[in-house]
Formats: structure tokens, sequence, C-alpha cells
């Protein structure tokens, strides 16, 4: 897959690269993306939720009347489920939702989720973005002069760069990765992939290590 590289001001460089089939040409799998997708979200829940059960709750632990010749029905005490403010039966308890994927299928969601962005033309390589300090301002007029304004943009980099991350940070709905930390959900999350120059050459060295 050819992609022309642009500047910052939205024309073409005149230079172009080639993004590897293997990876953003494959047919995409939809069941190992659903997985993958399933498990980040699982992953954030914090499973903190918790209730009182009759053994935690404050009352009398005082049987309520005896057990039989009442004429009534057998009751315990106050705690009783069946009581306000007794206990609660069955009840939420701390927990983990995480569950484990093995790698292969990760990466195989990872790359259907590309290739899915790539048949829907939705990856845009720009030359790489340099600041000497965070400016918020230059940074939307860069995503202005690439057509995502408005649009759910994930911006990858190669690298850590302070200055670039503290521009983006605050733009609403863009958001900015590494390379090493691109998942599966923010790419299926985002309109636009945004690749600079340096990450969209990553993808080919990759590849042609693999082919040797």
């Amino acid at each position: 897959m050819q992609v022309d590289i642009l500047n910052i001001e939205g024309a073409k460089t005149g230079r172009t690269v080639e993004l590897p089939e293997e990876i953003f040409g494959i047919e995409p799998n939809n069941h190992v993306v659903y997985l993958a997708v399933k498990q980040y979200l699982a992953a954030q829940r914090q499973g903190t939720h918790k209730v009182k059960t009759r053994a935690e709750v404050q009352g009398s632990s005082k049987k309520l009347h005896k057990q039989k010749g009442t004429g009534g029905a057998r009751k315990g005490n106050l705690r009783s489920p069946i009581y306000k403010g007794g206990g609660s039966i069955f009840g939420p308890k701390p927990h983990l939702y995480d569950f484990k994927l093995n790698r292969k299928v990760k990466d195989l969601a990872k790359i259907s989720a590309l290739s899915y962005k790539a048949k829907e033309n939705a990856i845009v390589v720009v030359e790489d973005i340099n600041m000497d300090s965070p400016k918020t301002k230059q940074v939307i007029n860069i995503l202005k002069n690439l057509q995502l304004t408005g649009k759910k943009s994930l911006v990858v980099f190669p690298e850590n760069n302070e200055n670039v991350y503290l521009s983006l940070r605050n733009i609403p709905r863009v958001k900015a990765t590494l390379i090493s930390d691109i998942n599966t959900y923010d790419i299926v999350n985002a309109n636009v992939l945004v690749f600079t120059e340096s990450v969209a050459k990553i993808f080919t060295e990759e590849e042609e290590e693999v082919v040797a």
C-alpha cells in the first residue's frame, strides 16, 4: 500500500512510503478484533464493587423468637436479608475482569485493525513533527491543514516527544501514542490514523527484517 507523505501544511512532499501488505493488506479477522477490544475494556474496569453480607452489617445477632410454637414463620436475626438493613444475598464482590489473550491473537487483532483503516483510506502519513516548546495552537493548525479538524484521530510517534505530547493532550478527539504502545482498541476507536514519516518507515523496516 503506497501512501503519500504530507508536510505540516497538508501538501504532498513528493515522497511516498510503501506500507507492507502483510500488515495493512490482510483480510481482517473480526472475531480476534472483538476479543482484543473486549479484553482492553475489561482491563479498564476497577472491579471494586462490594455489598455487605449478613455477617458484615450492624444489628443484633439475637434470634427474634423461638423456632417453634409461635404459629408464624421461622425467623433468624435482624441481619437477615429479608429485613430492611439486613445483608445482601449473592451481591457483587471485588474481582478482576481482565482475561488473558495469546500474543499471536493480540498481534493478529492489531494487524486486522490496521488493515481495516487501510481499506477505509483512513491512514495519513505526515513528515516528522519537531517542536522546541509546547504550542497547542500550532498543532491545531497542522491538524486543520491535514483536514482532521473534528475527527477522532490517533497520532502515532516513534518515540516520546514531550513538547508534541503536551501540545496534543488538550485537543478534543485527538490522542497521541507511541508505536510501541499502540493497541487494537485505540486503532478501532479512531476515525483516522496519523503516522509520522519515521513511524511509517519502521513498519517497512520491520517487514524487511522478517523477509530477510
